[in-house]
This record gives structure tokens, C-alpha cells and sequence, in this order.
């Protein structure tokens, strides 16, 4: 039997620092011993949970680049965990030209590509450079929506494997009058839009909770209104029971200036498979982490008029018509939104 191939797994987003990038590398490099040998090269986060600073990840970058440069035994495939670490991968294509080259792309990583301003035309330039000097590369993005900007960029091998959760369904019990928004708060994210539009069409005992930090002072404005309440930042558990126990999880996305999209949209998984009733806006990642009629309904972006009537049509369902899409729901997304399926699916994309 053939020894399974070697995987050099490199992330400057790990544990003990919390986010989904982090998530993204911990579990899926977990994931990836079940095909290859797997040799992380990672900078894990501050005790406290926080990100690394500056010249940590500077220090990161080059002791990383020495090692995949000077390495003795080149790995078969090397993955690096985000597009804007594209060097690192160049320094692995150089010790070893024939090996496999794969990045991933998460949507902000690629996004902040297409913003202006002088920032937004640098990055641009930058990566652009990655695409050039790695032609060969995998780019293995999380929707089909982050695929079509690396394209755009000038990375032609760009496969889509939509992101995974751990979450378990929460207790449900009655469900309440109240809405849930879970997310950061920018405008993109809708919640604004929702909160102007949308919620004075609905019943006047429907309010609408708010979970997530705040990042627009706009957005924060549209809180201070008596049928909205901020919870801030939730726990996983806490939140888990917001998903499960709210009448509807929304997700309202809306078009901003400049494509900084929902590169996946994993609150609609989370919240599926939490056992709650996802509604989210058919734009950007979000399509691709939605399965229509399954473990959530799309609805169109700012169609205001539609969105009201959904949540209506929701306010009227049964018990027995809520448990069992709240069932069918919950077991759709914890069957399809694995860490199992995505390592499969990454594997598949190495070629």
C-alpha cells in the first residue's frame, strides 16, 4: 500500500485566537490527517484570544518562508490558509516546482482587493503578483461568489467548497415574537436596512434582537429604536439558544459601494443547524451556504415587501409545521456542513 502523500499546512490564523479563519484552519487541518501525513506550520494567537500583532506575524512570515525554502524533504502538497499569505506558497513552489500548490480564499481576503482607494489598489496589485508567479496554483474557495473575485484577480483553478459547522441543535421550545439578527454590524449586512424597511411592515408585537459587534456608526444608529434589542457580542452556547428560540434568523444582505460581500454567510449554517428558521437574502456567499427550501428560504436583497411577507407567512405557522422544519432543517445542515465533507471536498481540489 502506498504511504499516504506528505501536507504542509500553514496558517497565521490559529487557536488560542477565536474566529472563523482560525476555526477554518484548526479543524480542517484536523480533518486532513485522515488523507496525508500533515505537518503544521502555524502562529497560534494571544492567551487572551486575540489576534497576533504585527511584528509576531511579520516574524511568522519570514521564519516560515526559511523553513519551506530550506526544508530537506519538500512536502507533496502544501496548503497555505489564506490568499494574502500567497509568498509562503511561492517559497514552497520554489524549493519544490513540481509540488502541489493550494491557497484559500475566505472572501474579505479577496474583496479588500476591489475597495478604493489607494489601499484597496495596492492589495490589488499584490495579489494579482500571486496569481502571476503561482499560474498553477489551487485557489480553494468558500462560495461560488469568493471564486468569481479570485478569477478576477487572475487565478484560474479556483474550486468551491462551502465552509462547515460544529454546532448541535439547541433546546427549542415555544418560539417568541422576536426576530434574530446575528453578525457584525455593517451595512452590508443589512441590519440597518432591515430595521428601516422591513420591521414596520411586520406585526407590532414582532421586535427583532441584535447580536454581534458593532463596526458602523450608522448601523448603531438604527438600533435606538423601541421594537429592536442589542444583546452584544453572544457565547457560543447563548447564541446557539438565540438561533433556536427566535421566531426567524435573518440574514438581510444588501449591495454596498464596493464588493465587500459575505465571502459564506456561516450564521445561516450555524443557525440551521442550531434548529433555527433561517430567512437570507440570495446575494453573495450566502448562496451557497443556504440550500433553498432546506435548511433555510432565500429571499430576494432589498425587496423589503418580500421579506415582511415571509416572516408573516412564518409568525403563522403551526407547532408541528415549525418542528419539523426546524428537524429537517437541523439534520441537512449537520449532514452537509461537515468538517468530514470539506476535507473530502479540499482533497478532491488538490488534484
Amino acid at each position: 500500500m502506498a504511504a499516504p502523500p506528505t501536507l504542509r499546512f500553514v496558517s497565521r490564523k490559529w487557536p488560542p485566537a477565536m474566529g472563523g479563519m482560525e476555526t477554518y484552519a484548526l479543524r480542517l487541518s484536523s480533518e486532513l490527517r485522515r488523507y496525508a501525513r500533515v505537518d503544521p506550520i502555524v502562529l497560534p494567537g494571544r492567551p487572551d484570544g486575540g489576534v497576533p500583532g504585527a511584528f509576531a506575524l511579520l516574524g511568522f512570515g519570514a521564519k516560515a518562508a526559511l523553513r519551506l525554502l530550506a526544508t530537506r524533504h519538500p512536502a507533496d502538497i502544501t496548503h497555505v490558509a489564506d490568499l494574502a499569505s500567497w509568498p509562503l506558497a511561492l517559497a514552497a513552489r520554489l524549493r519544490a516546482p513540481r509540488s502541489r500548490i493550494a491557497l484559500s480564499a475566505h472572501g474579505t481576503d479577496v474583496s479588500y482587493a476591489f475597495r478604493p482607494g489607494l489601499r484597496g489598489r495596492l492589495y490589488r496589485a499584490y495579489l494579482r503578483l500571486g496569481a502571476r508567479l503561482l499560474p498553477r496554483s489551487v485557489v480553494v474557495c468558500n462560495s461560488t461568489a469568493t471564486a468569481a473575485l479570485a478569477r478576477r484577480l487572475g487565478f484560474g483553478n479556483t474550486p468551491r467548497v462551502a465552509l462547515a459547522t460544529d454546532l448541535e441543535p439547541a433546546p427549542r421550545g415555544l418560539p417568541s415574537r422576536r426576530i434574530l439578527f446575528a453578525g457584525r454590524l455593517l451595512p452590508q449586512k443589512g441590519c440597518g436596512w432591515f430595521i428601516r424597511e422591513v420591521l414596520p411592515q411586520l406585526a407590532g408585537d414582532i421586535a427583532l434582537d441584535v447580536a454581534g459587534h458593532v463596526w458602523d456608526r450608522d448601523e448603531a444608529a438604527a438600533l435606538d429604536n423601541p421594537r429592536v434589542r442589542y444583546l452584544g457580542v453572544l457565547d457560543a452556547e447563548t447564541l446557539a439558544r438565540a438561533y433556536a428560540g427566535a421566531l426567524c434568523v435573518v440574514l438581510p444582505n444588501i449591495d454596498g459601494a464596493h464588493p465587500s460581500f459575505e465571502g459564506f454567510g456561516l450564521v445561516a449554517v450555524e443557525a440551521a443547524a442550531a434548529g433555527g428558521i433561517v430567512l437570507a437574502a440570495a446575494h453573495s456567499g450566502l448562496n451557497d451556504a443556504v440550500i433553498d427550501g432546506v435548511t433555510g428560504t432565500k429571499l430576494p436583497s432589498g425587496d423589503a415587501a418580500a421579506w415582511a411577507a415571509a416572516i408573516t407567512d412564518v409568525a403563522g405557522w403551526t407547532p408541528d409545521q415549525r418542528e419539523a422544519a426546524a428537524t429537517r432543517a437541523s439534520e441537512a445542515a449537520r449532514e452537509h456542513f461537515s468538517w468530514e465533507r470539506v476535507a473530502r471536498e479540499t482533497v478532491a481540489a488538490y488534484g
